[in-house]
């Protein structure tokens, strides 16, 4: 099979989103969507690790690891209250970030 070259510009576009491979798998498991969900209906005062334990079918240490990947990928970020942790949404900047890789990576394919 011939290789394909790739323009510089084409090159960039798919470093990018390779970039964005830690969000793109944040997002791609039911567990963590729903825990996105549930910090969606709770936007202003956000949700401690139990109170999203006592949503989900899943044990506390689950949702603690869930929320680490979230937390990495930038999705999400948490604020002490005494000795809890509330945890909230930091969707933007990373949405915004993977919208921008996936218009470049459209129009270096010839799509808009």
């Amino acid at each position: 099979m011939p290789t394909v070259q790739l323009t510089a510009s084409q090159s960039r576009a798919i470093e990018n989103f390779v970039d964005d491979f830690e969000v793109i798998n944040a997002l791609a498991d039911r567990n963590r969507q729903k825990i996105i969900v549930l910090l969606c209906n709770h936007l202003s005062e956000g949700l401690t690790v139990t109170e999203m334990t006592e949503e989900m079918s899943i044990t506390q240490p689950a949702v603690s690891h869930h929320l680490k990947i979230l937390r990495e990928a930038g999705l999400v970020a948490f604020r002490k209250n005494g000795l809890q942790s509330l945890y909230y949404l930091t969707l933007s900047e990373p949405l915004i970030h993977l919208e921008e890789v996936i218009h470049d990576l459209r129009v270096e394919v010839g799509e808009n």
